[in-house]
């Protein structure tokens, strides 16, 4: 008896952790590249994070009766803890980001009148997060974790900036869903787009305002993730890195010649 259930523990294990580090690849892979949508994407998540679970626990239940039995096996049950292992990493790196950043799926420069979604309130799975405004609490969040979070103001005409924006979407694959103003007519023009993070393409919309202001063109910029209620910092990391490249981008377009 003792025999059938550490030979089934090592197969077991075994299989269920290359059937997890398998189905995240194919369902990652899908949904990057083949349109698998994002709630079917976040269950197989689950799944695959069950099955990495289970396998790893009874690769490490193999291990530990090996040790104090004997046995053979362990190389195929520490294969099975590496693949485990593997599979849960992407899980390990959310929980340390679920921990480092604060709470926020809607991160904005401007906190009293931020950008507005127009076309993302219409275009947005009904099973996403509702387009709303920012609270007091998301603001005190966003004012004490994200400093570098801010409006721009720049010394070149609306325009240009209006140019490096489009620019800046174009080179990064954000697809342009909107734009709103005329400058003829309007003192400010809104820019939305539909926005991804890195790895595993989780959706978001960003809006990019800019304003007219005479002498000057001032920047804001809005970031909401489609799905979850923390973003592991995804959105306060895209606008700050967006606002640093169109900073380098206004700049060099200044320069003479």
């Amino acid at each position: 008896m003792y025999e059938h259930r550490y030979s089934a523990a090592i197969r077991w294990s075994a299989r269920l952790a290359s059937f997890a580090f398998v189905l995240f690849l194919t369902a990652a892979l899908a949904h990057r590249y083949f349109g698998l949508e994002t709630v079917a994407f976040l269950w197989l998540l689950g799944l695959v994070g069950l099955m990495a679970l289970v396998g790893l626990g009874l690769a490490m239940a193999g291990l530990l009766t090996i040790w104090e039995r004997g046995g053979r096996g362990a190389r195929r049950l520490a294969s099975a803890i590496v693949i485990a292992a593997l599979s849960l990493a992407p899980f390990a790196v959310g929980l340390w980001r679920m921990i480092e950043y604060p709470r926020l799926a809607d991160v904005a420069t401007d906190l009293v009148d931020p950008p507005r979604f127009r076309a993302a309130a219409i275009l947005r799975d009904p099973r996403a997060n509702a387009i709303r405004p920012i609270n007091g609490i998301e603001a005190g969040l966003i004012e004490d974790h994200y400093p570098k979070v801010d409006g721009r103001r720049y010394p070149l005409a609306p325009d240009r900036v209006l140019e490096a924006v489009h620019e800046l979407m174009a080179r990064r694959g954000w697809a342009v869903v909107e734009r709103r103003g005329r400058w003829q007519e309007d003192r400010e023009v809104t820019v939305e787009a539909l926005a991804a993070s890195y790895l595993l393409r989780f959706p978001a919309d960003v809006a990019v305002r800019v304003t007219d202001e005479g002498e000057t063109t001032f920047v804001d910029m809005r970031s909401a993730s489609h799905f979850g209620a923390h973003d592991l910092g995804d959105n306060g990391l895209r606008i700050i890195r967006f606002l640093a490249d169109l900073d380098a981008t206004v700049a060099a377009m200044a320069v003479p010649g």
